[in-house]
């Protein structure tokens, strides 16, 4: 795939600095809703401005440029090592002309490599599947967002929440009480009920690769996506903690099966600047269609 570096640093670019249709459109319905000359209007404006500041120049939508995570879907036989390859050469790049901030360092020397490369960065997460085709995600999640994930095991006393989805309605509720501005609202929150303590976080983290306009399959989980976004924006936290009926974007629920001695919900937050895009690849690693 001759073209895979060139497409995957096309792919990093329009991700770090253009946020895709269905998330702008969900920030404008934000910003009209927001009372006029108040403190979640003027946080609303001054984030639109941010992004068509970055759309129009090519720089990073926030100082932050995140975790680069990869989700990759190849038909049987893809060279992962090739792809692992030339992806971390386009990461080098895209961090050298400033598509991405020098975000990544030794977690006990603080040493910063100057390139995003290091272990554990970036994330590839590899699935195989019988199309042709291969389709390459990314996701870019900042540190003050997941600084406000969280994981509940039920029961929860403190929350008086039981191991059912009233239980799991009081975890997600407060787990945006407790994110409050910190975690750059409006927020969208991916979620997983059920799993262990390691795939149920994982799991939640991929649902932030579903679309703000969709909505979950399960007649109970899309209930729960929409009861949530309903009573977290009258909780009147707003756009970055200044006060309004903007605090959340969306929510976007799963489940797995857990053990019956576990029952975990997992909290995936992502900030406003939900920066995730996609790529269909052609045979040579040429962009083919863009996803979002």
């Amino acid at each position: 795939m001759k073209d895979l570096k060139k497409s995957l640093l096309e792919l990093l670019r329009k991700t770090s600095s253009e946020l895709p249709a269905d998330v702008q459109k969900a920030l404008q319905k934000g910003t009209r809703a927001e009372p006029d000359n108040s403190r979640g209007q003027y946080a609303m404006r001054v984030i639109q401005e941010n992004i068509q500041i970055a759309c129009d120049t090519s720089l990073p939508l926030c100082q932050d440029t995140g975790m680069i995570t990869f989700y990759i879907h190849a038909p049987v036989g893809f060279d992962q090592i090739a792809f692992m390859k030339e992806a971390k050469k386009g990461v080098a790049e895209a961090t050298k002309i400033g598509y991405l901030r020098q975000n990544s360092v030794d977690s006990l020397t603080g040493f910063n490599s100057g390139t995003n490369l290091g272990p554990g960065t970036p994330v590839f997460h590899f699935d195989q599947w019988k199309k042709k085709s291969v389709e390459v995600k990314l996701i870019l999640k900042g540190g003050g967002c997941e600084n406000v994930s969280a994981q509940y095991s039920l029961p929860d006393n403190r929350l008086s929440a039981g191991r059912d989805l009233d239980g799991v309605q009081k975890c997600l509720l407060d787990a945006v009480l407790q994110a409050q501005g910190k975690g750059c609202g409006p927020g969208i929150l991916g979620v997983c009920i059920g799993g262990d303590r390691a795939t149920g976080y994982e799991h939640a983290k991929i649902q932030l690769l579903r679309k703000l306009d969709d909505a979950a399959e399960d007649p109970s989980l899309e209930k729960l996506e929409r009861h949530i976004v309903e009573m977290a924006n009258r909780l009147g936290i707003g756009p970055m903690g200044f006060g309004g009926k903007t605090t959340l974007l969306g929510v976007k629920a799963s489940r797995l099966n857990r053990l019956p001695a576990s029952f975990f919900v997992s909290i995936s937050y992502m900030c406003w600047a939900y920066r995730r895009q996609g790529v269909e690849l052609d045979s040579k690693g040429s962009i083919k269609k863009w996803l979002y």
